[in-house]
């Protein structure tokens, strides 16, 4: 049986969605409460953290990118938990002009395709009862997404509180929960966004700590009982064709960047994934029919990745033969040379041309959708795919033949194409900037 959920937004970025959604799992979970954590959109880093706080693998939707089934068989990973809280991305409404696969990739999409009502965290710093038309709006917005309530964030004072509960009831939206300004436990950031769950070396504290903020200023037992939910039985396990029989993934620090769903979907279709760290100077398993880069910051460890010549030598004489594959930070690394922040060039495996430099940044960041003029591991030359782009790389050169021919969600050109290079072994090495979450319907 699928538990009902409950959805958590915002009317915009930054507003507390992410500390409230750390809490609440937290919390619950010392409660007792099995609780199956989801992430609206193409984030890789929001559910790292939610695994840390709920103990369960948190699974991405995305209605741009996937359709209705595959939502269905990753909603399915829910079975034999008590309850579902998915937090959304950006605002709630915000998505896509040019709707995709079944959805502009909006949170309210998925709200309104699963029946989660939305608990809404609304940022009350310098406002009272005006806070209330804010919320009226999002309440009526779309009729078939259901407001919960209200959590507000960043309360000033007793008073301050008050004030604009008095709003709220003249609207008729519930107020959940008030929290007091409050910064020691809000999450880090560095680089492209949050530090990473891995990195966070006093994470278990801070999930502690809150916990105990969010039991002491929510009304976690209102949240649970605004649970609900349209799905009641769960579908099979969601299976995507993997890239080989047997996986050689690079998983450390500098490539941390893989959606939970695709290892999931590989591992239902009987794929085995065997991890190897580049930093720690390991190369793939020579017995992989596969090797995948996935994304990261190998820029924030280049020297040690230039270093690495165990990897690097295993990773050469592995594509001699065999297909390897990166994405974004793979790809990067899998280049001629990376230049650094400080304007250092390190030099990476070589096995593609590309070079990239952060000394100046440029922002790289939305869908995106790719007809591969070459196969890549798992997918045919002429597959249909997509997945989106976040990376602040310029490119300094892209030499070898284009992967695939790229649009964002406009259906405007992108000029990442991608590269692809055949080796006369056999063996092909392919790499995109953006991270596939899955094939085009």
């Amino acid at each position: 049986m699928i538990p009902p959920g409950i959805l958590i937004s915002a009317p915009s970025s930054g507003t507390g969605k992410t500390t409230l959604m750390l809490g609440l799992l937290a919390a619950l979970r010392a409660q007792g409460v099995n609780v199956q954590p989801f992430k609206s959109g193409p984030d890789y880093i929001d559910p790292a953290f939610h695994a840390a706080a709920s103990g369960r693998a948190s699974f991405n939707l995305d209605s741009w990118s996937m359709d209705r089934a595959r939502i269905d068989g990753l909603a399915g990973n829910a079975a034999g938990a008590d309850l579902i809280l998915a937090e959304g991305s950006m605002g709630l409404f915000d998505g896509v002009a040019v709707p995709g696969a079944c959805g502009n990739g909006a949170s309210a999409d998925i709200a309104a395709l699963m029946g989660w009502p939305v608990v809404l965290v609304l940022d009350v710093s310098g406002a009272a009862q005006s806070v209330a038309a804010t919320a009226l709006g999002f309440k009526m917005m779309r009729p078939d997404v259901t407001l919960a309530g209200v959590v507000l964030n960043r309360v000033a004072s007793p008073r301050h509180d008050a004030l604009v509960r008095v709003g709220m009831a003249q609207v008729g939206v519930p107020v959940l929960g008030s929290l007091p300004r409050r910064t020691e436990i809000e999450m880090p950031e560095r680089h492209l966004g949050l530090v990473q769950a891995g990195e966070q070396e006093n994470l278990p504290q801070l999930l502690a700590e809150a916990a105990a903020f969010v039991a002491e200023h929510v009304d976690i037992a209102a949240i649970r009982a605004a649970a609900a939910g349209t799905m009641t039985d769960a579908p099979p396990p969601a299976k995507i064709p993997p890239p080989g029989g047997r996986i050689a993934l690079a998983q450390d620090n500098a490539f941390a960047f893989v959606y939970p769903h695709l290892l999931a979907g590989w591992r239902a279709a009987g794929a085995e994934i065997v991890p190897f760290s580049p930093l720690a100077d390991e190369a793939p398993d020579v017995s992989a029919d596969v090797c995948w880069l996935p994304g990261g910051y190998p820029e924030l460890h280049a020297g040690k990745l230039a270093a690495a010549a165990r990897f690097r030598a295993g990773l050469h004489a592995f594509a001699q033969t065999k297909p390897v594959h990166g994405e974004c930070g793979g790809y990067m690394a899998m280049g001629a040379g990376i230049i650094d922040k400080e304007g250092v060039r390190h030099e990476m495996a070589g096995l593609l041309g590309l070079e990239t430099s952060f000394a100046k940044r440029k922002m790289h960041l939305g869908y995106r959708k790719a007809d591969l003029n070459a196969a890549i591991p798992g997918h045919d030359a002429r597959a249909r795919l997509r997945g989106h782009e976040f990376h602040y790389a310029t490119i300094l050169t892209e030499p070898d033949a284009p992967l695939a021919h790229i649009t964002d969600s406009n259906d405007l050109d992108v000029p990442e194409t991608g590269s692809v290079r055949k080796f006369e072994g056999g063996g092909r090495a392919t790499g995109t900037f953006f991270h596939m979450i899955a094939e085009a319907p």
